[in-house]
């Protein structure tokens, strides 16, 4: 069956942050000297010209702009970028256009000047609410300067905000998850994304392991504890961490976990590209360090491939879990080419532990199965 492609979103990474967190794997750097905005957006610009041609003819449904720290480029370095976006795709009126913003970096000066470029949604990293537990996480800011950044984005006229909080953290009890988790709360964001601090390879906390990590029973409490809280106060969870009030869910993370397409341009940016014409689906990947993306001769792009059979199943199912709904097995078809057939038969031993259920053209992933959803996706390896 023909691959039909999918909604397609733009992701803009901005690669530099005034310092590197000993938690973060992603493609970050400390910024080192004047920032030369113009020189990296003129970067981008081109980077996304040369992309065009890969989806001619079909519209972005949204805009995220992350990194790094997105905030630490102007209003009117945002403006000019946007405004190219605009003039280069085809961009649904109204479309979700994210930027994450670090409460440490006093961007909050162009708050209105932001969402006059076009920005409509704001994430902010706070990551906690505790003093404390921001020192040992690195961060720049303080719980005061992140309480007052989110009043400024409100005063700015900002009305879909995301606030990031962390959960067990070194030498934190249930206790204090919970209080730290209902001062978030109560300042009544329309997202928040609730999400445990996870020691990655390549971090600074990788190589100094902090001490008193809650155990994973202490974990799980946290986790289930959140969840009750979350829901008391109005928070749907649709997603793994993910949780909103007044159906905002953050359109472009649920794009990517219902394995839709993507552009990736800045350094280090992914795209995921269908190609219903050749039943294809490539991945692209841009040049990682942003000093050689900038200066790359002849494209942006370093390294691109077809995904096979089996790794498109692991992939679409490795999103599909995240979320907290029915996976229809007509999208698996429709975006893959793959008949459920080929899933289900990899899927037995989860059937019979009751990790997941049949339903119609459906799988419903049990209260047990989305605990144990790294189990279910093993099987498809």
């Amino acid at each position: 069956m023909q691959i039909i492609p999918p909604p397609l979103t733009l992701y803009i990474h901005f690669p530099w942050c005034v310092k590197k967190c000993p938690y973060c794997d992603f493609n970050s750097h400390k910024l080192k000297g004047v920032l030369d905005e113009s020189k990296y957006i003129d970067a981008l610009i081109a980077d996304l010209e040369n992309d065009v041609p890969l989806v001619w003819g079909r519209p972005i449904h949204s805009v995220f702009m992350g990194g790094g720290t997105p905030s630490l480029f102007s209003a009117p370095s945002i403006e000019r970028l946007l405004n190219a976006v605009r003039s280069l795709l085809q961009c649904k009126p109204g479309m979700e256009v994210t930027m994450e913003i670090n409460p440490g970096t006093g961007e909050y000066d162009n708050f209105i000047a932001y969402k006059k470029a076009g920005v409509n949604r704001l994430s902010i990293g706070i990551q906690s609410l505790k003093d404390e537990n921001l020192k040992t996480l690195g961060r720049i800011h303080s719980s005061d300067q992140a309480i007052n950044v989110y009043h400024q984005a409100r005063k700015a006229g900002f009305d879909n905000i995301n606030l990031d909080m962390m959960f067990a953290l070194p030498n934190q009890s249930i206790e204090e998850a919970k209080h730290d988790l209902l001062a978030l709360i109560d300042l009544k964001p329309n997202h928040i994304s609730y999400y445990q601090l996870t020691i990655e390879a390549n971090t600074l906390f990788a190589v100094n392991r902090p001490k008193n990590i809650p155990a994973d029973s202490v974990l799980e409490t946290m986790y289930i504890q959140g969840n009750k809280l979350l829901s008391k106060n109005g928070y749907m969870q649709y997603e793994v961490s993910a949780y909103s009030q007044n159906q905002r869910q953050c359109q472009h993370n649920v794009n990517y976990w219902k394995f839709g397409d993507y552009l990736g341009i800045g350094a280090g940016a992914h795209s995921k590209v269908s190609f219903g014409d050749s039943n294809r689906v490539k991945r692209y990947l841009k040049y990682k360090h942003p000093t050689q993306y900038q200066n790359s001769i002849g494209g942006y792009i370093q390294k691109s491939h077809s995904i096979s059979t089996s790794d498109l199943i692991f992939e679409f199912m490795l999103n599909a879990v995240r979320l907290k709904q029915k996976i229809n097995l007509k999208d698996l078809t429709l975006r893959t080419g793959i008949e459920p057939s080929e899933l289900i038969s990899k899927l037995d031993i989860a059937f019979q532990m009751e990790w997941v259920q049949f339903e119609d053209n459906y799988i419903v992933l049990t209260n047990e199965g989305y605990m144990l959803s790294d189990e279910i996706l093993k099987l498809l390896l």
